[in-house]
């Protein structure tokens, strides 16, 4: 997986890294490495003074439509949806969702345009849920679109393999959380 370039507009979009998920099993990385690989590339992109967005999913009533899946709108425990100390904000922005993905019916699209960003790369959980959903939309945007490939996880590894080996490379290009390090150091 080789990155070619990050646009000297470039944000970091990191995908429900709170509470209640990151308590979950994941694979085929723990999401305590997800979120130690997340904070490495905010605390990078803060320092490069670029945007790191924070995206949680949050409350609110199930998006219609008919599904055969268990889930919807159910209580939470209280603090399920905070964001990991880890990635506590430091100023950067906090986007919540209702849906699956951070585009749809939130200010994200605007908050990156705001800031004349080009390009994101994304991390989080899930690859194959959050974070695939959101690289589409980015993709449909015309954002250029990065995937720290070990900076995500999923609920199986199936599900992540998939999603990289299959759905990402049509939307962008795959990387480590080193390898987009490197090219964040290299191109300042």
């Amino acid at each position: 997986m080789t990155l070619t370039t990050l646009d000297p507009k470039s944000a970091l979009v990191v995908i429900d890294l709170q509470q209640g998920i990151v308590a979950m099993d994941t694979a085929p990385h723990a999401s305590a490495d997800v979120v130690s690989r997340s904070a490495a590339l905010a605390e990078a992109f803060r320092a490069q003074g670029l945007p790191v967005v924070l995206v949680r999913v949050s409350g609110g009533p199930a998006v219609p439509g008919r599904i055969e899946a268990a889930g919807g709108s159910r209580t939470r425990p209280e603090g399920w949806d905070v964001v990991v100390d880890e990635l506590a904000p430091l100023g950067d922005v906090v986007v919540t969702k209702r849906n699956w993905g951070a585009f749809y019916g939130t200010d994200l699209d605007l908050q990156l345009r705001r800031r004349g960003v080009t390009q994101i790369v994304l991390t989080g959980i899930a690859t194959s849920i959050g974070v695939e959903s959101t690289a589409r939309a980015a993709h449909e945007h015309g954002y250029h679109v990065t995937f720290a490939t070990d900076a995500m996880a999923d609920r199986s590894a199936e599900n992540h393999q998939h999603s990289v080996d299959q759905i990402f490379p049509r939307l962008g290009e795959r990387g480590t959380t080193a390898g987009v390090l490197e090219l964040l150091a290299s191109t300042r």
